[in-house]
């Protein structure tokens, strides 16, 4: 099987189950976007070396394809309803904060991103989310969309700044502190 299909050589793309958008559209923008915030996280977790660690950044990776695919799902398919992604894995982020958060010094400052590499490759990861987020704000005044996406973005950029903090602190390395 051929990587390449030729389909999009005209300037459009394909939804689940097959209608065809301009790849300038919002929605594929969206889709775009958390496809980059996931890639992002992606390169991060190369630099990890703790395993649970490592393990968060997988299961955030798998549930952003879900996340996608929610996106590209129009609510006329008939699966829209099984592809649809609920706030469960929103609770599971907010417990993983709560629990990461017991580990790390109470924050007196506001932090610069950096630290680590690592550190400061999940903090970039966490900027992406919050353009996937806005991204996915704007599209929500244009589309229908799962509402449940914006707020899973939401924490996801809380989670994102946790695992940094929490990786820079394991590592030794400083938080930079913002100086006014």
């Amino acid at each position: 099987m051929k990587i390449y299909t030729k389909f999009g050589d005209t300037g459009d793309t394909a939804l689940y189950g097959g209608s065809r958008i301009s790849k300038d559209t919002l929605q594929i923008e969206a889709i775009g976007t958390v496809d980059e915030l996931n890639a992002f996280i992606g390169f991060a977790n190369t630099l990890i070396e703790e395993s649970d660690i490592s393990d968060i950044l997988e299961r955030v990776q798998n549930h952003l394809f879900s996340l996608g695919a929610d996106l590209a799902t129009p609510d006329s398919h008939t699966k829209s309803h099984t592809i649809r992604i609920t706030g469960d894995f929103t609770e599971e982020m907010e417990r993983l904060i709560d629990s990461l958060s017991e580990e790390l010094p109470p924050l007196t400052n506001f932090i610069l991103p950096g630290g680590s590499n690592a550190g400061g490759l999940i903090h970039l990861a966490r900027t992406v989310c919050r353009r996937s987020e806005r991204c996915v704000v704007r599209l929500s005044k244009e589309l229908d969309i799962n509402p449940e996406i914006i707020i899973c973005l939401n924490r996801l950029s809380d989670l994102l700044f946790v695992v940094a903090r929490v990786v820079n602190n394991r590592s030794n390395s400083s938080e930079p502190i913002w100086k006014t």
